[in-house]
């Protein structure tokens, strides 16, 4: 069952394959018809372990770090859910799986287990909270407009792009792969149509 009475839709894909505008275009999109929608930010913008590596040069990726983004990815969804129709996500938990599994030193006190607990999270829970996840195969200049957030990550999108994909299909739940170099209308209207078909909103 989806969370509660309502359906979870998320936007999965590498670095910088324009998922974040996408997702507020769907939502608007959908708020047009008067769907009672609501869509959640990268949990990665506002964690300050994440702002402190990045932005601040304080260390590296590290399991803390990773933990704490893969936490937010249950509760901000979940808080979000609440009293809406559809949600859109940005990201989902396997996303925080994959790209830990690259950054992190599985040979680190603890590192293996907890990667260990959160592939058997994300196999447990994704299947009942999301009901599909779009994937963006697209992939643009991560440099493009200064976002200092992939910094840290520029040199893995191709990487990340195969561990994230088969992170969400490892889950179970449906993946619905979006076409490349569609413009962000194009987007909207394809997933539109594959989510109707699917029962998600109502035709």
């Amino acid at each position: 069952m989806p969370i509660r009475e309502c359906s979870v839709i998320a936007v999965e894909g590498t670095q910088a394959a324009g998922k974040t505008t996408f997702v507020h275009a769907l939502t608007a999109h959908l708020r047009e018809r008067s769907v009672n929608v609501a869509c959640t930010g990268e949990p990665a913008r506002t964690s300050p372990f994440m702002e402190d590596i990045v932005l601040h040069g304080k260390g590296n990726f590290d399991l803390v770090a990773e933990l704490d983004l893969f936490a937010q990815h249950f509760t901000v969804p979940l808080r979000a859910a609440r009293h809406h129709q559809v949600l859109i996500t940005d990201k989902t938990p396997a996303n925080v799986l994959a790209l830990a599994r690259l950054v992190l030193d599985p040979t680190e006190p603890g590192t293996a287990g907890v990667l260990a607990a959160a592939e058997a999270m994300c196999r447990a829970w994704m299947p009942i909270a999301y009901d599909a996840v779009v994937y963006c195969r697209d992939r643009y200049d991560q440099k493009a407009g200064g976002d200092r957030m992939r910094e840290k990550v520029l040199n893995i999108q191709d990487e990340s792009d195969s561990a994230i994909y088969a992170a969400c299909r490892a889950t179970g739940v449906p993946v619905l792969e979006m076409p490349r170099d569609l413009n962000v209308a194009e987007r909207v209207q394809w997933t539109v149509e594959r989510v109707e078909e699917m029962g998600l909103i109502a035709a």
